[in-house]
């Protein structure tokens, strides 16, 4: 079969032709024999054949014998491994049973070892829990003679260690004797509390203000004590001692007192001060430093304090008045940061207070450090974005402990601030009226009015007064009066201020338009003007800029769950439209600057043009407003160069189409009247491209999107008369030529340039029905429409086709 074949080929790799997988018998024997001469010699071919088949049979019959002595020598060999197996197996079975021996022999070796190390181990625990048992019962019996002889410095330490000699018992608990010691140790622990609450009570009073000259060493050694019996005893003496010390505070500072107003509230720290310093002096070393008593006096002070002037403020609320709240504010908010400095916070986890967590590491790029009295005066500047923050300062663990009190009565403060943000845009409104626009300040590329850093240096200031007295609703109600004003802001400083624009436009005609000597035209803004708008345009730009870092600032610091409420997008949206206003003033400014020159240009005999000059005097006088106007707008707004962008791109797209609409109106044309056009719209083009760096020192690429727009729309107003001045016979070919060089299907477009170039009706009419029937035909699936879009030729390609008319012009001239 083939594929045996093919697996010989593979083993026995060989060139012999009877060896090929594909042998074909017959064109072996052709290669044989490939003529009829060569069959004489069949007789010596096949002797070859039949020796080569013996051979073959030879080769075989020996291989066939050799596998036959094989087969016996592979039986002989197969018996002789069987054998050696059962010898082996034979031997590991040996081997096993003589291990069984040994470990049996080595058992009986260790197990009276075994017995002995049990026995010796019983005893050992014996020993020694007898030897606790006689210290137990000696350190009890000396526990009860201790206690009654009040030494409470030997108590303690012997206290310690007889409950801790007392734990080796908890799994002997059902032995009496055992439980009979437990109980007695019970007992001695209660009458030491008790003992030493009845001395504390005697040594400090609870009615009564006056205290003893000084404390005992008694007293001291029972703290110790107290520190070893039931936590309670502990808290219990640390209670009645902060209340009586505290008690002097409570008659002195009492509601029907005048030092208990808001007015003098400094009394209040200060009494505690002196307090805390008469307790180091006196008690400090009566209580274990462990304890923190200092910290736990100050802490019960904030608590009553807190309470104390809930009470009385909810009393008298009609008598707040702004000033006074942040006086009390800010001494109890120093008071607060006074006690973060002395103390650490240890001890609030044991009142009603938890310590303030600090919040998760903010990423706001803004971020500065707000806890010192030089920062929070820090202004938001212009520079802030560029100026790297210092990393905020860890909570203050004692922030609110005292001032969360004044929280419900904060909508003075806001009410307050209302009113102040008020009167300050007045105040703006009126200094702006009283000093007028700012001077233009070219160096710095435009002035931003100082009344705008007023404003976010004011905001700033109430945002971080008031994330110390609160990071909640106030905040809310904070951040609301700031939208409030930055609209009042954006519409009475900003939109209030813009130039007003007139509605009467003076046109020029065409005799004085011609007359008239260069620089003698005047824009409907003046040099003032233009720069008061620039200015308030930058202004905006800064508001904007600003309100968005504001709104993340606001964020930080008001509590998570309120943060989506603050939403400052309302009012970036309003510095924006101030934005889009004041470029749209500067845009229609140099775009009615124009308008005369345009008007003279449609208002012009151009079919009475008798030779190619130079530029006309209308491209003359648009070119002249264009280098007044751009860089004085351009100077004044190198602190926003996007928006002067914005600025070119918006006056292109509006003078552009004009121009456009204007060419359409100059009918008749002839065609030395044409080729002036498409010269002055190749110098109108060239002064475009060039606007955004006109009468500049340093020259700058236009940005590419405007250029793009300039290249397109002015491209285009070359192409119209281009079409203008091609022949319109045949009219075949003339409508072909319009359809490719305008890549403009509509039949209005096509009527105007026919009007341009002066045809008459009855020639209009034959010329439309040729073009509608010349009109490509629209791709499947669109519908028809009376305008097109073609392909339009390619901006270089344009350029070469003006390259060479301009050739033509310089040759006629």
């Amino acid at each position: 079969p083939p594929e045996d074949r093919l697996e010989r080929v593979a083993v026995f790799p060989s060139q012999d032709p009877l060896d090929r997988a594909d042998f074909n018998a017959v064109e072996y024997i052709n290669t044989l024999f490939p003529t009829e001469q060569s069959l004489a010699n069949i007789d010596e071919v096949v002797n070859k054949i039949r020796l080569k088949i013996r051979r073959l049979d030879d080769n075989i019959r020996t291989v066939v014998r050799g596998q036959t002595n094989v087969g016996q020598d592979g039986r002989q060999a197969l018996e002789e491994a069987q054998k050696a197996i059962q010898q082996l197996f034979g031997k590991i079975k040996d081997i096993k049973d003589k291990a069984e021996k040994s470990e049996q022999m080595v058992k009986e070796i260790t197990r009276d070892i075994k017995q002995l190390d049990h026995a010796k181990r019983h005893l050992t625990t014996s020993i020694t829990t007898l030897n606790h048992l006689h210290m137990l019962a000696g350190g009890v019996d000396s526990l009860e003679a201790m206690t009654r002889r009040r030494q409470y410095r030997e108590v303690a330490n012997l206290l310690q260690g007889v409950v801790n000699v007392l734990e080796h018992f908890n799994k002997y608990m059902g032995i009496s004797q055992i439980r009979q010691l437990s109980e007695r140790v019970k007992a001695a622990q209660n009458e030491l509390g008790q003992q030493i609450l009845a001395d504390f009570e005697e040594a400090f009073p609870s009615q009564g203000t006056k205290r003893p000259g000084g404390p005992s060493n008694v007293l001291r050694d029972a703290c110790l004590v107290a520190n070893v019996l039931d936590p309670r005893i502990k808290q219990e003496i640390i209670k009645k001692f902060i209340k009586q010390h505290l008690s002097e505070y409570l008659v002195l500072f009492q509601e029907n007192q005048d030092v208990a107003w808001l007015d003098k509230i400094d009394r209040r720290y200060a009494w505690i001060k002196r307090q805390l310093m008469d307790y180091e002096e006196k008690y400090g070393r009566m209580f274990p430093q462990e304890w923190c008593m200092t910290e736990r006096i100050a802490v019960e002070f904030c608590h009553v304090t807190r309470t104390e002037l809930a009470k009385i403020m909810r009393t008298r609320a009609k008598e707040i008045e702004v000033k006074l709240l942040l006086f009390a504010i800010q001494r109890t908010t120093n008071f607060e940061g006074l006690m973060a400095k002395r103390f650490s916070g240890c001890t609030l986890a044991d009142g009603t207070v938890k310590k303030a967590e600090l919040p998760p590491p903010s990423t706001n790029p803004f971020l500065e450090d707000e806890s010192g009295t030089e920062t929070d005066e820090t202004v938001i500047e212009k520079g802030d974005i560029d100026r790297p923050k210092k990393p905020k300062a860890p909570d203050n663990p004692f922030h609110g402990i005292i001032s969360k009190c004044f929280e419900p009565h904060l909508y003075v403060y806001i009410e307050s601030q209302d009113k102040n943000l008020g009167e300050l845009i007045d105040r703006f409104v009126a200094d702006f009226k009283a000093q007028g626009p700012p001077k233009p300040n070219v160096d710095e590329g435009g002035a931003v009015l100082p009344s705008c850093a007023d404003l976010f240096v004011y905001y700033k200031k109430c945002m971080v007064q008031c994330s110390q007295l609160s990071t909640g609703e106030p905040m809310i109600a904070l951040t609301t009066i700031f939208q409030k004003y930055l609209r009042e802001y954006a519409w009475k400083i900003l939109s209030g201020n813009l130039p007003k624009t007139t509605s009467s436009s003076g046109g020029l005609t065409i005799t004085s338009l011609l007359k008239e000597k260069e620089g003698s035209e005047v824009a409907k803004f003046t040099v003032e003007e233009l720069c008061l708008i620039c200015s308030i345009l930058s202004t905006a730009e800064y508001c904007l800029a600003t309100t968005q870092q504001l709104e993340e600032k606001l964020k930080e610091k008001v509590d998570a769950s309120l943060m989506e409420r603050i939403n400052l997008t309302g009012e970036m949206d309003t510095f924006s439209i101030v934005i889009s206003n004041s470029i749209q003033l500067l845009v229609q400014d140099l775009d009615a600057a124009c308008d005369p020159a345009l008007t003279a240009m449609s208002k012009m005999q151009w079919q009475n043009v008798e030779h190619v000059g130079d530029q006309s005097p209308y491209v003359t006088s648009v070119i002249l407003h264009i280098k007044q106007n751009v860089p004085i707008i351009r100077d004044n707004l190198a602190s926003t160069r996007k928006y002067f962008t914005q600025f070119c791109i918006k006056f292109a797209n509006s003078f552009i189409p004009k121009f456009i609409n204007h060419l359409f109106k100059c009918k008749p044309i002839s065609m030395v009247g044409a080729e002036q056009l498409l010269l002055d719209t190749h110098s109108l083009k060239m002064v475009l491209l060039d606007l955004p760096s006109i009468g500049s020192q340093v020259v700058r690429k236009a940005p590419a999107s405007y250029t793009k727009i300039v290249v397109k729309g002015m491209t285009r107003a070359e192409m119209i008369l281009k079409v203008v001045m091609a022949p319109h016979e045949p009219p075949v070919v003339f409508v072909d030529n319009y359809i490719k060089l305008l890549a403009d299907c509509s039949t209005d477009t096509f009527q105007k340039i026919l009007d341009m170039k002066g045809l008459k009706r009855s020639e209009q009419s034959s010329m439309l029905e040729l073009f509608r029937q010349r009109l490509p035909a629209p791709p499947s699936g669109v519908e028809n429409t009376s305008s097109m879009s073609l392909m339009a030729p390619t901006p270089e390609q344009e350029s070469s086709r003006i390259r060479k008319l301009e050739k033509l012009i310089k040759k006629r001239l």
